[in-house]
């Protein structure tokens, strides 16, 4: 028997990367559901322009989640002027490309600061203030690259491994006390992140707001992993089936072997890359302290 979908209705939502792409759709999304959002983004003017254009009662903060005191500050904060958290989306996050050989570990640093360190924290500091009310639902957004294999992001492909992993473990963790897990599995996504990277058979564009939609459906009905789009599930299990041999020609036939790195050097990929280099101000400075 299907279970009945939860009401968002004054719901607190605070939701990272929210200032564009994946979290203002979903920022979007859950404001229609009467959510009471609060948009966190390292761009603290665009997270407050976007919060106006959303609305009365939608809050806004300018955050750096590579900075875990200011993470933790700001859960603290709008606990005391909005509310206590019922949902975190974890949906900061970054891709820089280019040849694992050529990569630095500064910009790997980086990476994993924000698509993984900062995903912990901000889960570490979800479960603690959720488990002593015992309800609540925290939703990581990974990527389908946490799952099948991205030519020229390698680097990129294992942090969102690493956010399955942690999940899939998390969830057993989490059994009992309440909470609700969800990590969350985009294809590929019109949003900057894919700025430069052609389309390709293997490589459809969705838009934002299908990756939203499926984030609120798993707020109502909860699901451990979410695939958006939804079929992306069902072909990621058969494809998990086909001989390795035979996944191979499939790669090199769709061009997905050399996809992204065929969008190096483009107008578009380099402006995101170099707002990528400074990302994670507060990760760079901790490690040049060091």
């Amino acid at each position: 028997m299907s279970r009945q979908p939860r009401s968002l209705s004054d719901k607190v939502v605070f939701i990272t990367g929210a200032a564009r792409g994946i979290g203002r759709a979903t920022a979007v999304a859950l404001v229609a559901e009467g959510a009471r959002v609060v948009i966190a983004d390292l761009d603290g003017e665009l997270a407050a322009t976007t919060a106006r254009e959303l609305g009365a009662g939608v809050g806004f903060v300018q955050l750096d989640v590579t900075d875990h005191p200011a993470f933790t500050a700001s859960l603290d904060d709008v606990e005391q002027s909005t509310g206590p958290l019922d949902v975190l989306i974890n949906n900061a996050g970054v891709m820089a490309i280019g040849k694992a050989e050529d990569d630095s570990h500064e910009r790997a640093y980086r990476q994993f600061a924000i698509n993984v360190f900062a995903v912990m924290h901000g889960t570490r500091e979800a479960i603690h203030r959720m488990k002593p009310r015992g309800s609540g639902h925290i939703v990581n957004v990974a990527s389908m690259a946490g799952v099948v294999p991205i030519p020229g992001a390698a680097t990129y492909a294992a942090s969102k491994h690493a956010v399955v992993g942690f999940c899939e473990s998390l969830y057993w963790e989490l059994r009992g006390t309440g909470i609700d897990l969800s990590y969350v599995l985009p294809s590929l996504v019109n949003t900057e992140l894919a700025a430069g990277v052609k389309r390709t058979r293997a490589a459809n564009v969705i838009e934002p707001e299908q990756v939203a939609n499926e984030i609120v459906a798993a707020l109502k009905v909860p699901r451990l992993a979410v695939f958006a789009p939804r079929s992306m599930g069902r072909i990621t299990k058969v494809t998990g089936l086909i001989p390795r041999r035979l996944g191979d020609k499939i790669m090199t036939a769709s061009g997905s072997d050399h996809v992204v790195l065929d969008s190096l050097g483009t107008d578009g990929r380099d402006a995101y890359e170099k707002r990528v280099a400074a990302s994670a101000p507060a990760a760079d400075a901790e490690r040049a302290g060091r």
